[in-house]
């Protein structure tokens, strides 16, 4: 005897019905909304392409999730042909069909999850919010159905995807997209919410940026060894994205041979497209070599104030990191990070105004492998000790002595939402200035930090040191005991 549930009724019709396509695309007319989702789960099971081909074009929903489901059956491919190709007959029409409503096809994979599973009634425990939102979505499908005019002029439809542009990679269903939109005419739109760009020439993409409907972008990393003046280029592309909300640039530099002047030209060109993100709200930027002595060319585009803002494994000048401090758009900062820029020969006063313009938002500090040392970390730990909404500090790979780790504790023990701290291992544990790390003394040495939060009432507040590991070079956790990696 199976342990399999038995198929439910609603299963049982919707295969019933496609056993005979011709049949089952003359019933999409009269068909009540909310049989097009297990019917259409039902069609894409079995391949049925004509039927998935009719159905799109009588889709009751504004949007029609298709990656969802495309990541359930493998391969998609016949699935998405047949999905464009209803796609192809409704943009051909000159007039909507009655029922038409389907504005988007989303083949995003990771969007509207629940979806199919609500409307086929195989989703068990359904929050209410989730519930009441889905008969709202039924009744104003009812209702305006009954309402649309028969004729009514086309408007452009949109397919939403997620692109991740990389050497050597080939997607066909990018290609057969490109093409759509390229024969459509204005007809077709092709939007991305969250574009990558990943060790890829910018002639290669080219062609692509341009059939994109750059205004869609909001999540946009560029992961590149690109020049400057390739940057440049791109410069213009990003201008257009005006609804970007986070950005991502990485391992940008600059030519031996770019005269002085022109990488000036090159940075300006590229911090004025700030002028038209008027939406971002995050910023990383991690191993770019022209920002030294030219920060401020970028921030003072800035139009909106940053939520969160990386810097990293960049080489600043202490000019650029006093206008960071008083850049009018970091004042709401929620996650800092500063991990790899270099403290150590700059004077603590910048990081001291930074702290203090965001002690009311800040949420989670990074300044790891900054060189800070012990005047450096005491000289802004007044101001550390007012972010009265901070979670979390690192400050791993910085040479710290016990007794300001200990100065530390007490600054930050009446930050009652701080409960991760990660810190360096102290000056003390080590046996030489070689580096050599002394385990039995780096744990009799945090366990003194743990009686200390302890007698202090803070027991929630965690503690671990870090150091690199001599084996992987990742870092090695103490809490108190080592937890090392598996090379060993």
């Amino acid at each position: 005897m199976s342990l399999c549930d038995p198929p439910r009724l609603l299963e049982l019709a919707g295969q019933s019905l496609l056993k005979n396509e011709a049949l089952a695309i003359a019933a999409l007319e009269e068909l009540p909304v909310e049989l097009f989702p297990p019917l259409f789960t039902a069609a894409c099971a079995g391949k049925h392409s004509k039927a998935l081909k009719a159905m799109v074009q009588a889709w009751p929903f504004a949007c029609l999730p298709l990656g969802a489901l495309m990541k359930e059956w493998q391969p998609h491919q016949e699935i998405f042909q047949a999905a464009l190709s209803g796609f192809d007959a409704l943009l051909a029409l000159d007039v909507r069909p009655r029922r038409w409503k389907l504005q988007v096809l989303d083949l995003r994979k990771n969007a509207h999850q629940d979806f199919w599973s609500i409307w086929s009634g195989t989703r068990a425990g359904l929050c209410s919010s989730m519930e009441t939102e889905a008969s709202q979505f039924t009744k104003k499908q009812k209702v305006d159905g009954s309402k649309m005019l028969a004729k009514e002029p086309l408007a452009p439809m949109k397919v939403l995807i997620d692109l991740c542009l990389k050497k050597g990679s080939h997607d066909e269903l990018l290609t057969s997209l490109i093409g759509k939109v390229k024969q459509k005419e204005g007809l077709l739109h092709l939007c991305c919410k969250k574009l990558r760009i990943l060790s890829i020439p910018l002639q290669n993409i080219n062609m692509i940026l341009e059939m994109l409907q750059l205004n869609s972008v909001q999540d946009l990393e560029v992961n590149c060894t690109w020049k400057l003046s390739i940057l440049e280029n791109f410069a213009p592309y990003l201008g257009r994205m005006g609804n970007l909300r986070r950005l991502l640039l990485s391992h940008t530099h600059t030519s031996p041979d770019t005269s002085l002047e022109k990488e000036k030209q090159c940075v300006r060109q590229f911090s004025s497209q700030f002028l038209n993100l008027h939406h971002l709200q995050e910023l990383h930027l991690d191993s770019i070599s022209f920002l030294e002595g030219r920060l401020h060319h970028m921030l003072r585009c800035l139009m909106s104030p940053l939520k969160t803002l990386s810097i990293t494994n960049c080489l600043l000048l202490e000019s650029d990191l006093m206008h960071l401090s008083q850049c009018p758009n970091i004042g709401q900062l929620i996650n800092l990070d500063l991990s790899g820029v270099s403290l150590n020969n700059v004077s603590p006063e910048p990081l001291q105004v930074l702290l203090e313009k965001t002690s009311a938002t800040l949420q989670d500090l990074s300044v790891d492998e900054c060189g800070i040392t012990d005047p450096h970390l005491t000289a802004i730990l007044p101001a550390l000790s007012h972010c009265s909404q901070l979670i979390m500090f690192s400050f791993c790979g910085n040479p710290i002595s016990m007794a300001v780790l200990e100065n530390l504790l007490h600054h930050t023990i009446g930050l009652i939402k701080l409960s991760r701290v990660l810190y360096p291992a102290p000056l003390e544990s080590y046996e030489d200035v070689g580096g050599t790390l002394h385990l039995e003394r780096l744990a009799y040495l945090h366990a003194r930090l743990m009686q200390m939060l302890h007698k202090l009432g803070r027991h929630n507040m965690v503690w671990l040191s870090t150091n690199p590991c001599p084996h992987c070079g990742d870092r090695t956790f103490y809490d108190p005991e080592s937890i090392l990696c598996q090379d060993v």
